[in-house]
């Protein structure tokens, strides 16, 4: 009953223990996803798990005509170019057939009155400009202030679309302009594409810079020359830097941003490209919705009972293993929600509580693991040879405390004689106490050697048995063969005795061994203050009372029926005679061995 109580506490201290760290780590997650750098780390995880597989360009995605370095050297001019250029390259582009031209440059001062008038008459409806918005923080207000094109570029019929660009906090651009005028919209407008709803929402890139068709803009100032025929027809032209050589990191760039590919190429994207993903995610619906905050805690709560639950019992290489293939789990579903689902829930904190959660209690089982060994080891290290305390320390599982029923070899070994030679030394106790340990260290090596359990010692009289705390198989034979090897210890300590006493009569010693296998009850025995491992039960007795009657019918070793029986095949078995043993009604047969056979 007590050990019952026993495990059922152990397991209510280890529910209590996992609840708590549960708790704390929950909300430990919960605080630290309120700091900026844990969602920065969100999104690092959404640039992750969105560019594992890209989207595919498809032939309605626009063209984009690059401001670049050929097209500076081909012209001749530095920057800005005169507007008449631009009117010239609208007119060539609405002749190639494009559907729509966004002029991702802002025309907001005058420049040379003939310029102007002639871009003026090239721009139409099927034309977008670019806007600018700028916020101004001052300690006494905030201003934002919007820069709009010269009013006759827009009497034309342009749209204006604002072409602002909202980057996260580390500098890289994910999502959608709130703006309902952005200039991505007004180029859906324009095109004819059907408006999509939403904004704020997380864009998907479909490449690092340059993964758009792009030509120079000399070679659209003159596509009959430079370009094949149907380069333009029906597609949308986006007009605006694009260095030829996408600017990094590094350097940085004029119009060039961070974008989640940047992760992978450290290159920078000119802002034509930006608004041309814009323009792709709106047109083909792949604008993803980032889970707002309590569907994220949901999901981090989730994962803090999956972890409780996968190590409630214990943890161990296989805990290990469920962990890795759960944890493995949520990024798939968190990789499939983002590429097919539209939807993004950061993986962050639910893989970051359940790793915290089996961890931490993986940490306590691992302490707990190491108190057990020890206390294994201080307990069972004057019982068992190192090698088979290693065993019992490395398996706890394999000891099994409070009693179980187990068939045993026992051994009984005591000295004849001993009380007459006691009383010859009662006058030199300590020589009488290093002549018995002199007897029991190689009897008790031998039982240790030959993977046996020492019990007890009992003045001169020694009990040791097999099969117990660990199995073993050859638990009979493995006694037998340690009892004759006490005999040739004997021999060997009677022939030092007699070299060291030199008179007529040396003093020499005998043993008797009684072994005897049987079922017994073996554990921790004993009361609250003190016990010991030990075994009980008939077989016990037998084997004591065997180790006793060796004296009378004159043999070094007697073994029970049942070890004679299992250890026939291996030695030479000869039957002694049958004695009476005290609480049995029937004689009980006794052998003698002789050597292996």
């Amino acid at each position: 009953m007590n050990g019952v109580q026993g495990l059922r506490a152990q397991t209510r201290g280890r529910t209590v223990g996992l609840a708590a760290i549960a708790v704390a780590t929950a909300l430990f997650v919960s605080l630290l996803s309120l700091t900026t750098p844990w969602r920065l780390a969100e999104m690092r995880s959404f640039d992750l798990l969105s560019t594992l597989r890209l989207p595919e360009l498809s032939d309605k995605s626009p063209i984009i005509v690059a401001i670049d370095e050929p097209s500076l050297a081909e012209i001749g001019r530095q920057w800005p170019w005169p507007r008449d250029y631009h009117a010239r390259l609208v007119k060539n582009l609405r002749a190639a057939g494009a559907r729509a031209i966004a002029l991702d440059i802002v025309f907001a001062e005058p420049s040379d009155r003939a310029a102007d008038a002639e871009l003026a008459s090239a721009l139409g409806p099927d034309v977008v400009l670019a806007a600018d918005e700028t916020e101004i923080t001052t300690p006494q207000a905030q201003q934002r202030i919007r820069v709009e094109p010269l009013s006759e570029f827009v009497e034309t019929g342009a749209l204006v679309g604002l072409s602002t660009i909202s980057l996260d906090g580390d500098g890289v651009l994910r999502r959608l302009p709130e703006y309902g005028d952005s200039f991505a919209r007004q180029i859906m407008s324009v095109a004819g594409y059907r408006t999509a709803t939403g904004s704020a929402r997380l864009l998907r890139v479909f490449g690092p810079a340059r993964t758009y068709p792009t030509v120079s803009y000399y070679q659209a100032l003159d596509p009959a020359t430079f370009l094949p025929p149907e380069t333009f027809r029906d597609r949308v032209v986006i007009v605006g830097l694009s260095l030829q050589t996408a600017p990094s990191t590094e350097t940085g760039g004029a119009d060039a941003y961070a974008t989640p590919m940047t992760l992978w190429s450290s290159r920078l994207t000119s802002g034509a490209e930006i608004q041309a993903t814009m323009l792709d995610n709106l047109r083909g619906d792949l604008l993803v919705t980032a889970a707002p905050a309590w569907v994220s805690t949901i999901a981090m709560l989730a994962a803090t009972l999956l972890a409780s639950a996968a190590v409630i019992a214990n943890t161990n290489w296989r805990t290990l293993l469920v962990g890795c293939i759960t944890i493995g789990g949520m990024l798939v579903v968190a990789f499939a929600l983002v590429q097919w689902g539209g939807y993004f829930i950061a993986p962050v904190g639910p893989v970051l509580a359940f790793t915290v959660v089996a961890a931490a209690q993986g940490g306590r089982d691992y302490a707990a693991e190491r108190r057990l060994r020890k206390l294994i080891t201080r307990a069972f290290s004057q019982y068992l040879s190192p090698v088979m305390v290693e065993r019992l320390a490395a398996d706890p599982s394999r000891l099994r405390l409070g009693g179980e029923l187990r068939t045993l070899t026992v051994l009984f070994t005591d000295v004849r004689g001993f009380t007459t030679i006691a009383e010859s030394m009662k006058e030199n106790p300590e020589k009488l106490t290093l002549l018995v340990n002199r007897l029991l260290n190689p009897l008790s090596a031998i039982v240790l050697d030959a993977d046996g359990t020492i019990d007890k010692y009992m003045g001169d009289c020694l009990m040791a048995f097999w099969n117990a705390p660990l199995d073993e198989p050859r638990h009979a034979e493995k006694a037998v063969g340690a009892a004759l090897r006490m005999l040739d210890a004997l021999d060997s300590l009677n022939r030092e005795l007699a070299m060291e006493d030199k008179s007529e009569m040396p003093l020499q010693l005998g043993i008797g061994i009684g072994i005897n296998t049987g079922a017994c009850v073996v554990g921790n025995m004993g009361s609250d203050l003190r016990f010991d491992y030990t075994a009980i039960g008939d077989a016990v007795n037998l084997a004591s009372r065997l180790e006793g009657a060796t004296r009378d019918l004159g043999v070094p070793i007697l073994l029970g029926p049942e070890t004679a029986a299992l250890v026939s095949p291996h030695y030479a078995i000869h039957p002694v005679a049958e004695v009476a043993v005290k609480g049995r009604a029937q004689r009980v047969p006794v052998f003698g061995v002789a050597a292996r056979r």
